[in-house]
Order: C-alpha cells, then sequence, then structure tokens
C-alpha cells in the first residue's frame, strides 16, 4: 500500500471536511452575525433610505448605521426626495437625526452602499449605476446586494429585521436614562435607536394590528427596555395642520363609493403626504373595505390605497392600475400600497401613445379593485 499516498488523500479529506464546515457555519449563524462581519470588514458605509422615507425606513437606517459603527465602520444615512408627513418630520426633529439629503449620485457618502426598506436604488440622479453592497428589507422584489441580502416579505416592518440583528449579537437595548457606556454590553440598542425601531414597527403595521408576523411582536418586545415612552408620545401625536385636515374632509365629502369599494379624486394639492392620511381615513368609513385617494401635485398624480378586504391586494391593485401608462408606477403591500403618474401636457399618457382623462381613470380603478381586468 502506498502510505504517502493514503495520507495524502487523508490531508485532502480533511481539508474538505474543515473547508465545508467553516461554509456551513458561515450559512447557518445567525443573519445579524453575517452583517455584522460583513460590515466589521468595511471602513465607512453609506446608508441609503428610500424616497421621502417614512419612519420605519429611517429607523431601519439609524439602526444599520449604529450597527456598522459599532463594528468598526464609519457610516452616514442618507435619503432622496423629502421628508413632509408631520408625523415624519417629528420622528426626525423629536430623535435629532443626523441624516442627508441627497439629489445625485455623486451625493452618496461612500463607495458601499446599504440599501434598507428597499431593494433598488431610486429617486436621485444616476440611481442606477449604484450596485449595493447590502440590502435589508420587507418589500417584495429582486433587487439584492453584491455581499449581504436580507429581505423578508413575511414581516411587517423593516425596523424588526434591523432589531433582530442586534437581539442576534446579545445586545443590549439602553435605558433613557442611561448611557452606552454604563451599560456592560459588547453591542447596545441606544434609547434613540430602540425609540425609534418601535415606532417603525407600529406604523408599518398599524400599531401591530394589520400585515405583522409573530417576529415583529417579538422585536417589539426586545426593544421595549431601551424606549423613551416621552419622546415615542411626542413622534405618534404630533399637531396636524390646517391643510391635512382640509383634505381629509374632501376626501370624505368627495368619495364615490361603490358596493364596498371607494375612490376619492381631491384634486390639486400642495402636500403629496397628505394623501395617505386621507386614505387612513377613507378606508374606516361603515361598509367601505378597500379605497384609493388620489391628488395632483406639480404634474404628478399621487395614489395611496388602503384594504381591510381579503380580496384586494392593494399593492397589485395599483401597480395593475398604471401599468399601461408611460409614466406609471404603483406597489406595496396587501393592506396598503402607494404610487405616482407623471403627466404629460396636463394629461395621462399609454405606452402607446393614447390619453386617458381621470373619469377613465377612476373607472380602471373600479374595475382593478373588483378584479375585472
Amino acid at each position: 500500500m502506498d502510505h504517502p499516498a493514503v495520507a495524502a488523500a487523508v490531508v485532502v479529506g480533511l481539508l474538505a471536511l474543515v473547508a465545508g464546515l467553516a461554509l456551513l457555519r458561515r450559512f447557518t449563524r445567525p443573519k445579524g452575525a453575517q452583517f455584522r462581519d460583513e460590515l466589521a470588514a468595511l471602513d465607512e458605509v453609506a446608508v441609503v433610505l428610500h424616497p421621502n422615507p417614512d419612519p420605519d425606513a429611517m429607523a431601519t437606517g439609524i439602526a444599520v448605521a449604529s450597527l456598522a459603527e459599532q463594528a468598526g465602520a464609519d457610516a452616514r444615512v442618507q435619503y432622496p426626495g423629502q421628508i413632509r408627513h408631520q408625523e415624519n418630520r417629528a420622528f426626525q426633529t423629536v430623535l435629532e437625526l443626523d441624516i442627508d439629503r441627497i439629489d445625485h449620485v455623486s451625493d452618496v457618502a461612500a463607495e458601499h452602499v446599504i440599501l434598507v426598506d428597499h431593494n433598488r436604488p431610486r429617486g436621485f440622479a444616476g440611481a442606477d449605476s449604484v450596485l449595493p453592497f447590502a440590502v435589508v428589507d420587507h418589500h417584495p422584489g429582486d433587487g439584492t446586494g453584491e455581499a449581504f441580502t436580507d429581505v423578508r416579505t413575511d414581516y411587517g416592518a423593516a425596523s424588526s429585521i434591523a432589531a433582530e440583528y442586534f437581539e442576534d449579537l446579545g445586545a443590549t437595548p439602553v435605558p433613557p436614562a442611561k448611557h452606552e457606556s454604563e451599560v456592560d454590553s459588547t453591542y447596545t440598542v441606544p434609547s434613540t435607536v430602540a425609540t425609534g425601531l418601535l415606532y417603525g414597527i407600529l406604523t408599518d403595521t398599524k400599531r401591530l394590528t394589520s400585515g405583522c408576523s409573530a417576529a415583529d411582536f417579538g422585536a417589539a418586545g426586545f426593544l421595549y427596555p431601551g424606549v423613551d415612552e416621552d419622546r415615542l408620545d411626542r413622534i405618534a401625536n404630533p399637531e396636524v395642520s390646517t391643510e391635512v385636515l382640509d383634505l381629509k374632509a374632501r376626501a370624505i365629502a368627495g368619495r364615490d363609493v361603490r358596493g364596498p369599494f371607494a375612490v376619492s379624486d381631491v384634486g390639486r394639492i400642495s402636500n403629496a403626504d397628505a394623501v395617505p392620511q386621507a386614505a387612513d381615513e377613507l378606508v374606516l368609513l361603515e361598509g367601505v373595505t378597500a379605497v384609493v385617494v388620489l391628488g395632483e401635485r406639480q404634474g404628478t398624480i399621487h395614489l395611496s390605497g388602503r384594504s381591510r378586504d381579503d380580496r384586494v391586494h392593494m399593492g397589485r391593485t395599483l401597480d395593475e392600475a398604471v401599468s399601461d401608462f408611460a409614466d406609471g408606477s404603483a406597489g406595496g403591500h396587501a393592506r396598503m400600497g402607494g404610487g405616482q403618474i407623471g403627466l404629460r401636457d396636463g394629461e395621462i399618457r399609454t405606452d402607446d401613445g393614447g390619453t386617458v382623462d381621470r373619469d377613465a381613470f377612476r373607472e380602471r380603478l373600479f374595475a382593478c379593485l373588483s378584479g375585472d381586468t
């Protein structure tokens, strides 16, 4: 027997076993540990939110930035668009968030980009040229990160995913009366981050009553010790402008109700973020189970839909409604969705060059709500 050959075969076999075990360990470790290791290999990252970010996006962004910094990487949180909704502005102001607005790809703060609460770069010039390093999201889509992708469509909020990363690492939520340095833990969840993540979960799941999973409840429970209840109350109860109240009234007064479905065109608006707030009100009307509200601002029709009807997946409904339009885009979850239609010379244009007036579009919305398309 050729003993050297046998010995070589044994060595090769052991090396293969070790490599296989290392590979298995890498991909069976908790996601939080995997993500931490990827972040630890970087010097700096840009955490990019979706356009016009909501509390879930902002909370996930500051959480990922905090995790990156605890792993040794400098992090900046950035967003395209604007923060307009009074609740979103209160979120940013009360938590004193240091986040930057971007208009062009040259504004992105680092080579390595992490997308949170969306999985394809969008909303700023040159977005198509960005190859994300990582993606953390709960929306449907096929966008991926070069090194790390975590898209969980069964979760009600991206904030729940971020909270789990900290829990995976054995992090301790920091009580609002303490500083991180006073907590004996390798990883911590700063009170600002814990408060933001909890509110992100609450907003995207309608206070844990819609579209949520057991993981969302678990994440909320994990975060609770670090939540600043005073700040949480100030975010949740901002002053409502007269303009928003007026638009809600117009949406209710001008509603077109057919069976369990309602569509309301509120005409020209100055605040696009008032449209989803009007949809939230309209869906609460007795006998109405699914609604779409639309309003026009600066050459763009803004759509927002809400559904309490198991027959109506609102994200798909709105996507179908604008699918034939040259400048239309929409999507979302089963219970809520949104979209935009760019106007050309004040008209809705179809892919084949035709036009659709607002009355015809309202009929199309009802047809999509009814599944008759």
